[in-house]
């Protein structure tokens, strides 16, 4: 235990972490202030290069996971999966963005049938719902999660296969050596992105779980009411977390994963059903032809801040938050082929998620569209009533909204347990079973973060700040792939098993 305590990583982290705790809750618009101004920075002066760099991340796992590499295991060649499919697809969507989708599946299309993408574009017409559908489909699909494929992917293959730490740092190092004082850099930063990703992503979620009790029990939405949900979730995802992967984390995605679906299935029967499979299919389509052209889309002609507020804020959000949801997806991902991993990363989750949009979106914007209704004005006032002013013109409103609760909190404490795992292992030399203190502190950490901007009201600037590491993270995660590319090259292929019948038969022909 001391041992861990003295490692750097932890003590650097831990320390940098406690520090702008202070600071954001001292002065909290000063520390805003110089977060939005680091942000807006690295957005309009590197804008272009997240857009180039995702891109450039899909091409080449498609091409990866086709290649005659596609069949090596993640593992030892006779490896088995650890986890079922449908275990493994839940803990991928519960860790990777699960509690952002039930937020954002109806904020987003909304937000865009509101405010269009483009500028010439009327607002809350026909075009402006179904470029709101394929603008939401392609940020919540291949190119978000080719991020998480490519760091999980290699952290995996160093774990499983040639049996080495899972640490950041210990993956780059076929470029940049054994350096300790790199590693440690490296390795810190990591930590730092996971921690600032998952402290907002709770604070997300608390305020859209305040904003439900409200809906539902008219219970008031304040700091106070916040902070009480904090420290229940807390308590929640630390219990979660001592029972171990194999018990809490795996549990909690398969009751994440058949909650979704319930209430995907009852909106899907329940709302507009036909005009949902339409949006989608016209979404898919839309999201396909439009695939190069949204990837590499910027407007220096013309100007405007709209796609620095969604695209590139995602991308750089996706790649500050990959060291934790790539580091998750290799531990659970033990045992399958790279092409299994890259098609099954990169494929069913982004397609659960354009589903998901495309009933609960599809729901609210045919709502607005035929019925008159108000929905995209009150997203426009307040983002976190989205899903429940939604469930108002739906039946059983009451039931969906506390099942959404239950879903939000469930999500939540999967993200924060699997969170608290990761960081316990980074700072513990990649430890698969580390410490249950080690787990303590940084799940007391992501809470304390968490809670002292929801009263300090910086939730913003702690967002805004943790995209900052994007940008260095997208130059680790080209050097990934170099790296990857150099193992791989000398990693013995599959070779196809025996088979003595075809001896014999090729001697009977001679």
């Amino acid at each position: 235990m001391k041992d861990h305590l003295k490692n750097p990583v932890f003590l650097i982290s831990a320390s940098v972490i406690l520090v702008l705790v202070v600071i954001g809750a001292v002065n909290p618009e000063g520390f805003g202030a110089v977060a939005g101004t680091l942000f807006e920075f690295t957005t309009i002066n590197f804008g272009w290069f997240y857009l180039i760099s995702v891109f450039g991340f899909v091409i080449f796992l498609v091409g990866l996971g086709l290649s005659k590499y596609g069949k090596i295991k993640i593992g030892p060649p006779d490896s088995k999966p650890e986890f079922p499919f449908f275990t493994w697809i839940g803990m991928l969507f519960s860790a990777g963005f699960g509690v952002g989708l039930v937020f954002w599946g109806v904020a987003e299309p909304m937000s865009h049938f509101f405010e269009t993408p483009f500028s010439e574009m009327e607002a809350q017409t026909e075009e402006a719902a179904r470029v709101a559908m394929g603008y939401s489909f392609f940020h919540w699909g291949v190119n978000q999660w080719s991020v998480f494929t490519i760091v999980g992917l290699l952290i995996a293959f160093l774990q499983f296969r040639k049996e080495k730490d899972g640490l950041v740092s210990t993956a780059l190092e076929p470029v940049l050596g054994k350096s300790k004082p790199v590693k440690y850099t490296i390795d810190s930063l990591a930590v730092i992105a996971t921690v600032m990703g998952i402290a907002t992503s709770l604070g997300l979620g608390i305020l859209q779980m305040n904003g439900g009790l409200n809906a539902v029990f008219g219970v008031p939405n304040n700091t106070t009411i916040q902070l009480v949900i904090t420290g229940v979730l807390l308590i929640l995802y630390l219990t979660s977390s001592s029972t171990g992967l194999d018990k809490g984390i795996k549990w909690l995605s398969n009751l994440n994963l058949g909650l979704c679906l319930l209430l995907l299935l009852f909106v899907f029967i329940a709302g507009p059903t036909v005009f949902i499979l339409n949006s989608f299919t016209l979404g898919l389509g839309d999201y396909i032809t439009n695939f190069v052209t949204y990837s590499l889309r910027l407007t220096p002609y013309e100007g405007g801040t709209w796609l620095r507020e969604w695209t590139i804020f995602y991308w750089a959000w996706v790649i500050a938050w990959s060291p934790f949801v790539g580091a998750f997806v290799a531990r659970v991902s033990r045992g399958r082929t790279i092409r299994e991993f890259i098609f099954g990363v990169l494929v069913v989750p982004p397609l659960i998620a354009c589903l998901w949009i495309a009933t609960f979106g599809g729901t609210a914007l045919n709502s607005d569209l035929n019925n008159g209704t108000q929905i995209a004005q009150a997203v426009s006032n307040d983002v976190t009533v989205a899903l429940f002013e939604t469930y108002e013109f739906l039946p059983l409103t009451g039931i969906l909204s506390l099942l959404s609760i239950f879903l939000i909190a469930t999500f939540l404490i999967t993200s924060a347990d699997s969170a608290t795992y990761i960081l316990a292992s980074m700072t513990t030399n990649g430890s698969l079973t580390p410490a249950l203190f080690i787990k303590i502190v940084w799940g007391v950490l992501m809470a304390a973060i968490a809670g002292v901007l929801l009263v300090a009201g910086g939730l913003d600037a702690l967002q805004t700040a943790s995209l900052v590491s994007a940008l260095p993270f997208t130059v680790i995660i080209i050097l990934f792939i170099y790296a990857f590319l150099k193992i791989i090259r000398k990693e013995p292929l599959p070779q196809r098993k025996y088979d003595s019948s075809e001896d014999n038969s090729h001697k009977k022909n001679a």
